[in-house]
């Protein structure tokens, strides 16, 4: 039997996918089954099992981060076996489960759109809803004259069109091309990029949609 703790997407789990929106900011959250074995504790002895079982599960996974699944941000629920088995010398009793999470679990080529959360010499950090994301300065904006103003904390781009600037609480959109999971940190990575058309900060975008109606290039930065 697998050890407490290890829990995976259960081998004949059903997985639905399902999209959340604030503003244009589409991400994937989806909804997992996982197959464990969960230790309750004698201290909860006293409660309903599955109450018990949600109580631990909770705390087990909740913030957690699942290799090649994504970040668990809610246990909705939990079938929990009544026959449970003791180990020597743990007062505990253990229980095969199947529960039902929320997972936040973003795909490569995904378009995202969220805060700038610092701004750095090395690019920006961008807030997407429970996690980060990361901008290298070299995907920032298709001009090569980009610098950082320290004092400020902004983001200055020059280009044939002018001097353009990024800083902490611009709105930006962006192209999800890389994700990479830490278990035992507990971190998901996430890195964007910013240099497609329709991508940058939400004000730059709508500068170019505004070109377009009008009859300008429809590529490129505005």
């Amino acid at each position: 039997m697998r050890p407490p703790g290890k829990g995976v997407p259960a081998s004949s789990a059903r997985c639905v996918i399902f999209f959340t929106a604030r503003s244009s900011n589409w991400l994937v959250y989806k909804l997992v089954e996982f197959a464990d074995v969960i230790r309750i504790p004698p201290r909860l002895f006293g409660q309903p099992l599955k109450e018990a079982s949600l109580e631990i599960l909770k705390e087990s996974f909740e913030g957690r981060v699942v290799q090649g699944v994504g970040l668990v941000i809610s246990i909705l629920d939990a079938e929990v076996s009544e026959e449970g088995f003791l180990t020597w010398g743990d007062g505990a009793s253990y229980h095969e489960a199947r529960f039902t999470a929320l997972v936040f679990s973003p795909v490569n080529n995904e378009v995202v759109e969220g805060e700038v959360d610092l701004v750095e010499n090395i690019g920006l950090t961008v807030r997407l809803g429970p996690v980060e994301g990361f901008v290298h300065k070299s995907q920032i904006y298709p001009s090569r004259n980009i610098t950082y103003d320290r004092e400020n904390g902004v983001v200055i781009i020059q280009d044939e069109k002018g001097t353009r600037t990024i800083r902490k609480g611009d709105v930006v959109r962006g192209r999800v091309v890389g994700v990479s999971y830490d278990e035992q940190r507990g971190q998901l990575k996430i890195r964007l990029t910013m240099r497609q058309p329709y991508l940058g900060k939400r004000e730059f975008i709508m500068e170019m949609i505004e070109k377009s109606k009008a009859g300008g290039q429809g590529a490129g930065k505005a």
